[in-house]
């Protein structure tokens, strides 16, 4: 997705100016190509995450109420790209791809960082084994106990 990006944009910065009428069918011919690969890379990779990675990270208390908040914003940021693409791309010109391939560059540094392995975790168990032993999700992840001690605490005072 990145190089695909990355080479559309060499390719429109480099043969379609403001004063050129077309560009050449090889020329064109590839960067139909390369969106067609975005859109596979896309389809094979990022596009099931953001359905994915919601229904895994939300406690069955709230699964149901954090999946609905979920599908509204990703609705909402859908639909803010897709009014904002046209406009974008007229002021940027080829910039766009590079706007957009630096966002998938940092999305996947955010994933390898960020985003734990779920593989053959059952979900009732995902808070325990994943999130409250993950390096960085830990802290934001209540404990019974922490939340006991606290309270008593608070009482004692």
């Amino acid at each position: 997705m990145f190089l695909s990006q990355v080479v559309i944009a060499i390719i429109l910065g480099f043969k379609v100016t403001d004063h050129s009428d077309e560009l050449s069918k090889g020329y064109a011919i590839f960067v139909v190509i390369l969106v067609c690969t975005f859109v596979s890379a896309f389809a094979w990779s990022w596009g099931p995450l953001g359905w994915l990675i919601p229904s895994e990270i939300f406690p069955l208390e709230t699964r149901s109420a954090g999946q609905s908040v979920t599908v509204c914003v990703n609705l909402l940021f859908t639909f803010v790209i897709a009014q904002a693409f046209l406009s974008m791309l007229c002021h940027f010109k080829f910039g766009i791809f590079i706007f957009f391939s630096s966002w998938v560059f940092i999305m996947s540094i955010f994933v390898f960082f960020l985003v734990p392995e779920t593989k053959n975790i059952p979900i009732e168990e995902m808070t325990e084994r994943v999130w409250k032993k993950h390096w960085f999700w830990k802290r934001f992840t209540e404990d019974e106990y922490t939340n006991e001690k606290i309270a008593n605490a608070d009482y004692q005072l």
